[in-house]
């Protein structure tokens, strides 16, 4: 007998797997974590200054630091995450969040760029997954009328996570050294992955039952299933190819907007810093609220969500293309570019619903990792790099009113996933899901 059957469900039903506390707990672990995860990923940020000054690094050393983090996410997210569905997601996350966290810390030790270099690639690894991974486990405990709302909750934390690291790394290393800024905030995750060993999972569940026992266990049954359920979805494909279009219109407006307040307006480079950091804000409260939205038009007609992505996208550009397109106050021009960083963040929460939902459950948290690598590649990978040499033929103005067109691709991506989403919502509803015991359990130690 199975002793949580009375949480269990059917995806086709809209309740909590799990008790509502239990499951509150698990994304309030879950939020926390992907808070530290941020903050531990950008806290080396503001103490590029004191590094410099300490190790004589080049501007290209400091952010090839920054960058190995998301190559290192970008190239292990699909096989993490594969594995956290086979296997258990908490004991994964348990596992990712002390390698980050232990490699975090060991960055304070370090004595040369190779060995900082080195530490950052293993916080990479060690955040490898965890988005897609932590997600899926929200999505499938919580009832699906909320999964865009939590979902953006969660991804709202990797906003203000950047934030934090960035001011808490300021802080420490004026007080105690630049050093030390690793070992503040490496220690929190530490804890706090310990802790996450008594958050639910929900087992893993079969491919495809009706196989039989020796071509589910052979390597190639095995990958047929998992390479049919990934790719037997235009939604999903569609949904991730808009979701990297808009977040190139994302990472080029973080990446330049402290340049473009410096350059144009004149703004110390420390205040020019901040301004951004409030556009950056933004963007972690339209995380929440678009998803908020998206769950409240999808009720009578689910794809809903894809239209407000498309026509929040659209919307983006013209608001881009006003503010750094013509000529007004800079008070004027910094309140619209805030609306565009609310605006901007539109498809974050609601196409990792989208996702979540037309995926099979056995491999969510892969397809999620699925979504997370054309974000990464295709996405905030693009917009830094295109923005510059934008910049380099026409000015950084003209690139950040250039760019977000990219959004407009990403409306039409939007628009045609609508077409095939509500016909493939039914494809699993009675998939049936199922509490797995608690990590920590004397169970689960002895299984």
């Amino acid at each position: 007998m199975n002793p949580h059957s009375a949480a269990s469900g059917t995806e086709g039903s809209d309740g909590y797997l799990v008790g509502r506390p239990k499951a509150w707990f698990a994304f309030a672990m879950t939020f926390a974590l992907m808070l530290f995860d941020y903050i531990d990923r950008q806290v080396i940020v503001s103490l590029f200054p004191h590094m410099k000054a300490a190790w004589g690094l080049s501007d290209m050393q400091l952010g090839g630091l920054v960058s190995i983090i998301s190559i290192v996410v970008a190239v292990g997210g699909l096989p993490v995450a594969l594995l956290a569905d086979r296997c258990s997601r908490v004991k994964s996350i348990f596992i990712m969040a002390t390698v980050w966290s232990l490699a975090t810390i060991s960055c304070m030790f370090t004595r040369n760029y190779s060995q900082l270099f080195l530490a950052r690639a293993v916080v990479g690894a060690g955040e490898t997954g965890y988005g897609s991974v932590g997600g899926a486990l929200i999505a499938s405990l919580f009832p699906k009328r909320l999964r865009a709302t939590l979902l953006g909750a969660f991804l709202a934390a990797a906003s203000i996570g950047s934030v934090l690291g960035v001011v808490l790394g300021g802080v420490v290393a004026a007080h105690w050294g630049w050093q030390a800024a690793f070992g503040v905030v490496g220690i929190p995750g530490l804890v706090l992955a310990f802790l996450y060993l008594l958050v639910p999972d929900y087992k893993t569940v079969e491919l495809a039952p009706r196989m039989d026992r020796a071509e589910r266990q052979s390597v190639q049954g095995f990958a047929r299933q998992i390479v049919t359920a990934l790719t037997s979805s235009p939604t999903v494909w569609w949904t991730c190819l808009g979701a990297a279009f808009q977040l190139i219109v994302v990472s080029t407006i973080w990446s330049w907007l402290p340049s473009y307040f410096h350059r144009y307006h004149g703004v110390a480079a420390d205040k020019a810093a901040m301004q951004a950091a409030v556009v950056v804000l933004c963007g972690a409260a339209g995380s929440f609220i678009w998803g908020v939205a998206a769950d409240a038009v999808g009720v009578r007609r689910p794809r809903n969500k894809l239209v407000l992505m498309a026509t929040l996208a659209t919307a983006t550009l013209v608001v881009f293309v006003t503010a750094f397109g013509g000529s007004m106050a800079a008070n004027q021009q910094f309140l619209l570019i805030a609306l565009g960083g609310l605006m901007m963040m539109c498809s974050v929460a609601p196409a990792s619903s989208v996702v979540f939902n037309v995926i099979h459950p056995g491999v969510r948290s892969t397809g999620a990792a699925m979504l997370s690598l054309f974000q990464n590649l295709f996405g905030l990978a693009v917009g830094p790099f295109v923005g510059g040499l934008v910049s380099d033929a026409w000015g950084l103005q003209t690139a950040l009113a250039v760019m977000p067109a990219f959004g407009l691709l990403a409306a039409l991506c939007f628009l045609r996933a609508m077409r095939t989403y509500e016909s493939e919502l039914a494809n699993f509803a009675n998939i049936r899901l199922d509490v797995a015991p608690t990590a920590a359990s004397p169970v689960a130690v002895s299984a």
